[in-house]
């Protein structure tokens, strides 16, 4: 009954209430925490899931109808007649892509979550250089075909695609003279001769990088980046990226709808007074007068901010537009990246893009996310290269989010905080928070490789 009920709920308001039980585990609702609890269920952990908000998602929400979003920005009028119904729009508020071969589709995998999600591939993956948009190579094929290198440089570029690709930590012969954990990635691309608009595609667009840090790192782990960037490109051909149709918001539905199969219990709309600790512990949680007892509390910032640091701010802006981006061969939906370097800033400005085509908007209309990390006074200024990427812009919504990271790990508190979400548009940074709070919580590793289910591609052939 429970799975007939889930499979037509497609409202993100709508929620169903199940008997409540004395909890193992305890979070927010936000897309991470709504995975972790996912997890632990499958595990066999008994969960209770509660949230102060009407709908799933926490911070991480889609909004709709679009009413709600004008209404959350503080607009005095609502949408124009020309932004369609509604109810046709699904605004992710903190939007993401998943890499293909990537640890949350791994996780979608492992939890059998993909039975309630429907994704398609993102069309386009692109970098800027100069003020000018250009498509990401990441094949030999198309960076002989690239204009972001010269001629020389593409055959040298090509070559270290090859190095990559072939690369294999546990075989000395494909390493070709560089020691994984020791030579940095700064000296990687010395060998290969390759230049600093190579390095800074390379290091951004592919590896994901959001600073230049890495540079001076062992190169093992960017170029294990590097590789998975090309296997999921490989696995859809278009770009890396995959979108579950009607935004996120599907994916703490599809964890929600998992963990009660499992006997989990999820509860919207439920305020929380306080946490409780006794002797340094956390013991339960109190709402409304009772106290939901437990033995381990996962939360985001916001529930426990006596326990977490400000670190920093970022800033998005969901622009609605009616065209899809200039430069990206009319793509649906697309990520750009725009590199620190050439903007003159420490950090890079991140751009996706999805519309109709995954209905999350009206019938020719496109959403365009930018987001960074503030580095001024004045973010809306550090923005603007990417805001001209995307001109005319029928209407904008722009909010400014602090930061947060936990300042207790949990291990004698029991009680586990995840990070604020950062300013990248993929889930790999989110995924190694969720590893992180799993270890913490369970004392080993999340290990992809000991999984008990198969790794079918459920996805399918328009994925």
């Amino acid at each position: 009954m429970v799975e007939r009920v889930f499979k037509t709920d497609r409202v993100p308001h709508t929620y169903v209430t199940f008997t409540w039980k004395l909890p193992c585990v305890w979070s927010g609702m936000c897309i991470l925490e709504c995975i972790l609890s996912g997890i632990m269920s499958v595990n066999g952990k008994k969960v209770l899931h509660m949230d102060r908000n009407s709908y799933y998602g926490g911070e991480s929400a889609s909004i709709t109808p679009l009413e709600d979003l004008f209404k959350r920005f503080k607009f005095a009028e609502g949408p124009p007649e020309t932004m369609g119904r509604g109810r046709e729009w699904n605004v992710d508020l903190i939007p993401k892509f998943l890499m293909a071969n990537g640890q949350l589709v791994k996780m979608l995998l492992y939890t059998e979550v993909t039975r309630y999600l429907d994704f398609k591939v993102v069309e386009g993956s692109y970098v800027y250089k100069a003020g000018k948009i250009h498509k990401v190579p990441s094949t030999e094929t198309e960076a002989l075909a690239s204009d972001l290198m010269g001629m020389f440089e593409k055959r040298r570029f090509r070559k270290f695609l090859v190095f990559v690709v072939s690369f294999d930590e546990h075989e000395p012969k494909t390493h070709q003279g560089i020691e994984p954990r020791k030579t940095t990635m700064r000296e990687v691309y010395k060998k290969f001769d390759l230049g600093q608009d190579i390095i800074d595609f390379t290091g951004h667009a592919l590896a994901l990088y959001r600073t230049d840090d890495y540079l001076d790192q062992p190169c093992l782990d960017a170029i294990n980046r590097i590789k998975l960037y090309s296997e999921s490109l490989a696995r859809y051909s278009k770009s890396p990226y995959l979108y579950p149709l009607y935004g996120l918001g599907e994916l703490p539905q599809g964890f929600a709808r998992l963990s009660a199969i499992y006997g989990g219990t999820y509860m919207l709309n439920k305020p929380v007074d306080e946490i409780v600790f006794e002797k340094g512990r956390v013991v339960g949680v109190k709402s409304e007068g009772e106290i939901a007892r437990c033995k381990q509390l996962i939360c985001d910032p916001s529930y426990a901010p006596k326990l977490v640091k400000k670190v920093g701010k970022v800033i998005r802006v969901i622009c609605v537009l009616s065209h899809p981006i200039r430069s990206t061969n009319e793509c649906n939906s697309c990520q750009i990246i725009i590199p620190q370097t050439q903007v003159n800033r420490k950090s890079d400005i991140y751009v996706c893009m999805m519309s109709y085509a995954h209905n999350v908007a009206a019938e020719g209309k496109y959403i365009a996310i930018v987001s960074t990390t503030v580095e001024t006074s004045n973010p809306q200024k550090e923005i603007q290269p990417a805001l001209d990427l995307l001109e005319p812009i029928d209407k904008s919504f722009v909010s400014i989010s602090d930061l947060y990271q936990p300042t207790d790990e949990g291990r004698a508190s029991q009680i586990f905080i995840s990070r604020s979400y950062d300013a990248t548009t993929h889930f790999e940074t989110t995924c190694d928070d969720i590893k992180n709070i799993y270890k913490r919580m369970t004392g080993t590793d999340f290990d992809f490789e000991n999984m008990k289910r198969k790794q079918n591609d459920v996805f399918g052939d328009d994925a």
